[in-house]
């Protein structure tokens, strides 16, 4: 039987990080004319570039980190270095504030797109509140959708 290479061997994107991965390639260069910052990019989404059709239908932060985020930051939070570096979330210290953790789902920041904008207030709540409690993190102070609502631009 021939050897499987790492990224044969890794778990398939669902469907929806696939969409999203995609949108997080083009859209600095669908959205502005020039290659632009998260917050720019952010913006133009929010003034409806892309039609806002498309939204996560996970609820739990679980399958919201599945389908959002472990594409880049690896199903282990460790993340990853090759045609980018993808921080690892796995016991980072940055994710102690709740308040800077929901301004980097909803605004994004340099390479990572403002995935919430695909999720309503409630689920950017529950997404980073797993990442708060997981992979060797206990930051106990839940975030709540107020806090996320307060937040958005």
């Amino acid at each position: 039987m021939p050897r499987q290479s790492r990224a044969a061997r890794r778990l398939p994107l669902s469907p929806a990080a696939l969409l999203l991965a995609a949108a997080a390639a083009v859209s600095p260069f669908a959205v502005c004319p020039k290659t632009a910052p998260a917050q720019s990019v952010a913006r133009n989404l929010s003034a409806g570039a892309f039609g806002g059709g498309f939204r996560f239908s996970e609820q739990s932060g679980e399958a919201l980190y599945a389908n959002s985020c472990q594409a880049c930051h690896m199903p282990d939070g460790r993340g990853a270095t090759g045609a980018g570096t993808y921080p690892s979330l796995a016991g980072n210290l940055a994710l102690h504030s709740g308040g800077h953790v929901v301004s980097l789902v909803v605004n994004g920041q340099r390479g990572m797109p403002p995935v919430g904008y695909f999720m309503n207030d409630a689920q950017v709540a529950a997404v980073v509140n797993y990442v708060r409690t997981h992979f060797g993190n206990d930051y106990p102070d839940p975030v709540t959708a107020e806090d996320v609502k307060g937040i958005r631009r």
